[in-house]
């Protein structure tokens, strides 16, 4: 009977059988002439099979793919110049498209109550979208201060909210010198719209609607870019991951040769 190669054990190439003679079998490491296996070769790769090759795939995707030697590195690059392409292509219309907002705030909405209109933060345009106007910081100026009344505004709304959280009743007022309409204040100083920053869109509707789609097409923007950077974050894994298998395996391949590499031999002769 023929043996079977064990499991581990490098397949020996096989030398033509010429008439009368006895076959044999002989380890690819052996004499000069012998075939080697492709599958198991790994001459070439052991000059390549280096660590520094899963860091450099982790600083850039592909060029670790292309110090092990590796056609798909075209792959990693081509996936990480696209990625950074749109996200800069993202961010930039984000950043125009809050321009456009923030002006359009300030020159129609803003312009009546203020000279000098400072830059909000996101929450305030975030706010201007939802309200069409800011309602006044004190309803009566002069005296103790007294919140917006009119709940379709932000303010009013704001007043509401401090109201019904901490007012057992919000229409029904306590003492202004009790702890809950104390707290209550506190809550709508802290967050209402003051002057500086008030605003109205009642007499620009068209207008408004135009600060409405910029301000949604500034969000989707900012939010695609975060995608592409995700991406990227992605890429980089990938490449990573892929190169330290490769280094790995051509490692295991190396230190498998050097164990099971075996000869044998089988004495057949010819048939009577």
């Amino acid at each position: 009977m023929i043996p079977l190669p064990v499991c581990g054990q490098r397949v020996a190439a096989r030398r033509p059988v010429m008439a009368g003679s006895t076959p044999s079998w002989t380890s690819v490491n052996q004499a000069p002439g012998t075939t080697r296996l492709p599958f198991l070769d790994s001459r070439d790769s052991t000059k390549r099979s280096t660590p520094w090759a899963v860091l450099a795939s982790a600083f850039i995707p592909g060029t670790g793919q292309a110090i092990l030697g590796q056609d798909r590195f075209v792959a990693y690059l081509a996936v990480e110049a696209y990625a950074w392409a749109r996200y800069a292509a993202d961010a930039r219309e984000g950043h125009q498209a809050r321009t456009s907002y923030r002006d359009l705030a300030s020159e129609v909405a803003r312009r009546q109550f203020s000279a000098v209109r400072p830059v909000g933060d996101f929450d305030y345009y975030e706010r201007m979208e939802k309200f069409v106007a800011s309602g006044a910081y004190d309803a009566t100026p002069g005296g103790d201060l007294d919140p917006e009344p009119d709940t379709t505004t932000a303010n009013g709304a704001i007043w509401l909210l401090a109201r019904q959280t901490y007012w057992s009743n919000p229409s029904d007022p306590p003492p202004r010198s009790s702890p809950e309409y104390r707290f209550a204040e506190a809550f709508y100083r802290s967050r209402a719209v003051t002057p500086d920053y008030q605003w109205s869109w009642a007499n620009a509707r068209l207008e408004y609607a135009e600060f409405q789609r910029t301000i949604r097409k500034s969000n989707n923007a900012y939010r695609n870019s975060l995608e592409d950077l995700g991406l990227v974050i992605l890429n980089h894994a990938l490449s990573t991951v892929d190169a330290f298998i490769t280094v790995r395996l051509r490692s295991h391949v190396q230190g498998d040769t050097k164990r099971f590499d075996i000869t044998g031999s089988l004495p057949l002769g010819r048939r009577p």
